[in-house]
């Protein structure tokens, strides 16, 4: 007795081969592509084929062809825009070149990166798009790129390791970013940021992300250069979750000498961090300005509409892949990298600094006491 709950057998080349009356031989060549078969004998296997919903075994020809046409792609936080955007470049220009793509997720922890890297290569994906949790600690990568697997770095570079990156100059738009909130006439310029580290951020502190190192190399450039001292204690690292950006965020405003400005390093850190700002009923920008990194819809839809450094993330996946692809197939670099030029959108969330703003708390070295009125 059949039941609605067995499971159908998978379609062989064996089947094909039966219903089109060909030779196993034939049928794999026609249905591969390969190989010497007549057009008469090529249309019936493939009627045949498509009669029976006939589905090539993937595995099986990727060790017959050594190549699986799928695409490794390894991120930090798929919840973060920025890497859903990026996919989405990497995915449209795999689909037009014959390629799937197998999207691992890491948390930004390189235990779970390394993990999902062996994964990947287990599935015998023909390259890998990684954007490394460290910049430091990737000798798992630097394996994959001397074992010669095609592999690119998507949005961080990978300290010593010479594989193909593709990026927008953070330090330079830094500067330029922090400039203009200089030129508005902040110093106590705030930056939130989810990256962990081991220690507060000091001068010649090495950071274990290529962007975060180079937004904040940014910033001092500005400072330095503009003969002001750098606000350190105002760089919030660690901002692991909603929770503890805003507390890191309310603390950065209701402290004695508050934050006057305060720059998120990501669309979901700011999120959080204008959460605190609405939860302290300040007012952007008259009480705090605000700007951050990448630039999405709801950022033009808050009131007023955010300052933004928006980055080509699309573009950055479309290039990803297109290089990636570019080394499976062999050929070699044009020796013209991609223009993926970061830009600062000036919009309403940058205001001067109110200099007589008392917020209704100060944080002092016991925590927090009434501000002096």
């Amino acid at each position: 007795m059949s039941s609605n709950t067995s499971r159908r057998r998978d379609v062989t080349v064996a089947d094909v081969a039966r219903a089109a009356s060909v030779s196993k031989a034939q049928a794999a060549r026609a249905l591969g592509n390969y190989g010497a078969v007549s057009e008469d004998v090529r249309e019936r296997v493939l009627a045949a084929a498509e009669e029976l919903s006939y589905r090539p075994n993937e595995l099986a020809r990727s060790m017959n062809t050594g190549k699986s046409h799928t695409i490794g792609v390894v991120v930090g936080d798929i919840e973060n825009p920025h890497f859903g955007l990026a996919t989405r470049g990497i995915t449209d220009t795999a689909k037009k070149s014959g390629y799937n793509v197998i999207l691992a997720n890491t948390d930004e922890e390189r235990a779970a990166e390394v993990d999902a890297v062996q994964v990947l290569l287990d599935k015998r994906v023909d390259g890998l798009i990684v954007a490394p949790a460290s910049s430091t600690e990737t000798d798992h990568l630097q394996r994959v790129y001397e074992s010669g697997r095609p592999l690119v770095l998507l949005d961080r570079a990978a300290r010593g390791l010479p594989a193909e990156v593709i990026a927008a100059d953070m330090a330079g738009i830094s500067y330029d970013a922090t400039k203009y909130l200089l030129d508005s006439g902040h110093r106590r310029i705030a930056f939130i940021s989810t990256l962990k580290n081991a220690s507060p951020f000091l001068d010649g502190t090495q950071l274990d992300s290529s962007q975060i190192s180079e937004r904040l190399e940014g910033m001092l450039r500005a400072f330095a250069e503009t003969k002001l001292p750098f606000p350190y204690d105002l760089v919030r690292l660690n901002a692991g979750d909603a929770d503890s950006i805003r507390d890191a965020t309310r603390e950065l405003l209701l402290r004695a000498d508050p934050a006057t400005v305060v720059v998120a390093s990501d669309g979901l850190i700011a999120l959080s961090a204008l959460g605190a700002i609405q939860d302290l009923q300040l007012s952007i920008p008259k009480d705090v300005s605000f700007l951050m990194y990448d630039d999405f819809a709801w950022a033009r839809l808050t009131t007023p509409p955010l300052t933004v450094v928006a980055q080509p993330v699309y573009d950055m996946g479309v290039a990803a892949a297109t290089a990636l692809i570019r080394q499976i197939d062999g050929r070699k670099a044009s020796g013209t990298a991609p223009a993926l030029q970061a830009r600062l959108i000036k919009r309403g969330s940058v205001g001067p600094p109110r200099e007589a703003f008392q917020p209704a708390q100060a944080y002092t070295a016991e925590g927090p006491t009434a501000a002096l009125g």
